[in-house]
C-alpha cells in the first residue's frame, strides 16, 4: 500500500462520515461539492471534509483509492458511497436516510424530508 493510499485509508476508517471535497464544508470551491455540502449541513449531519485542493497527492489518489473519476466522493463507515450524483439521488429517495439509521449516524430526519419535499 502506498503512503498516499495508507492516508486515504486512515482517513475513511477514522471517521463514520468522510466526504472527500473541493474546498472544505465551510466554503466548498465546486458546485458539486457545495451541493452535497450544502445538503450534509443543512441536515445537521456530524462529517469530516477532506479539501482534495489542498494536497494534489491525495485528489489523485483518492480517485484511485475508489476506482472513481470524480470529486466530491462520500465515504460511510470506510465504505465508499458515491459521488454528488449517486449521493442527490439518495436524498432524494431516502435510501441515505436508512444508510444513515442503518449505522447509527445522527442527522436532522425533518430537514431530510423537507428537501425531499422541495424537490418532489
Amino acid at each position: 500500500m502506498t503512503d498516499v493510499n495508507a492516508r486515504i485509508d486512515e482517513l475513511v476508517k477514522s471517521t463514520d462520515v468522510v466526504l472527500f471535497m473541493k474546498g472544505t464544508k465551510e466554503m466548498p470551491q465546486c458546485g458539486f461539492s457545495s451541493r452535497v455540502a450544502g445538503v450534509f449541513n443543512y441536515i445537521g449531519l456530524d462529517y469530516s471534509d477532506v479539501n482534495v485542493l489542498a494536497d494534489d497527492e491525495l485528489r489523485q489518489g483518492i480517485k484511485e483509492y475508489s476506482d472513481w473519476p470524480t470529486i466530491p466522493q462520500l465515504y460511510i463507515k470506510g465504505e465508499f458511497v458515491g459521488g454528488c450524483d449517486i449521493i442527490t439521488e439518495m436524498t432524494l429517495s431516502g435510501e441515505l436516510d436508512g444508510m444513515f439509521e442503518q449505522n447509527n449516524i445522527a442527522y436532522d430526519k425533518d430537514a431530510a424530508d423537507k428537501i425531499r419535499e422541495a424537490n418532489g
